[in-house]
């Protein structure tokens, strides 16, 4: 449904300014992954305004977005799907609540994964030369332990989370 929309867009857009550097491909491309953050954010709002956890689920959704920048991670095949599953997942993280040394857990072991695996499936979607990868590992590990300040359920289960996602599990 998101690629639907997004080549609709990118044909419109192609249509109107043909003389638009960017293939339909790449416009498509583009606007299915602000499509996907649109209709995410829309949809875990929704979502949160039912549960009552408007301000958890934007600390989600604002720490997760952050640090996969910063790290890279796993995406999703399937852009529908993704709005799905991430969408799920950001509403049942802004639902956590959990006892410091919890808190304490996670923000040690979101910032092992890091510095084991970021960052992580971003060679072929940045610019950002890869000698600077180690910068990248050191700024996604800091950028962790910094709820150590702040103690946030909500951003320790978000940074975990985005951690879980560098892992690259291997097909065989």
């Amino acid at each position: 449904m998101v690629n639907l929309i997004a080549h609709s867009l990118a044909v419109k857009i192609k249509s109107i300014v043909p003389e638009h550097p960017r293939s339909v491909e790449v416009l498509r491309y583009s606007i299915s992954f602000l499509l996907n953050a649109f209709f995410t954010t829309l949809f875990t709002f929704i979502v949160s305004l039912t549960t009552g956890r408007v301000v958890e689920a934007i600390i989600v959704m604002c720490g997760f977005a952050f640090l996969r920048q910063l790290s890279g991670g796993y995406h999703l095949k399937s852009g529908s799907l993704c709005i799905l599953v991430t969408t799920v997942i950001f509403t049942l993280l802004s639902l956590l609540s959990f006892e410091r040394h919890i808190t304490y857990i996670l923000i040690i072991a979101a910032a092992v994964l890091a510095l084991i695996y970021a960052p992580s499936g971003i060679e072929k979607q940045t610019r950002i030369p890869t000698k600077y990868f180690p910068l990248l590992k050191i700024a996604t590990v800091v950028v962790v332990l910094l709820n150590i300040f702040f103690l946030s359920n909500s951003i320790a289960a978000a940074f975990f989370f985005q951690c879980l996602t560098l892992i690259k599990v291997r097909r065989s």
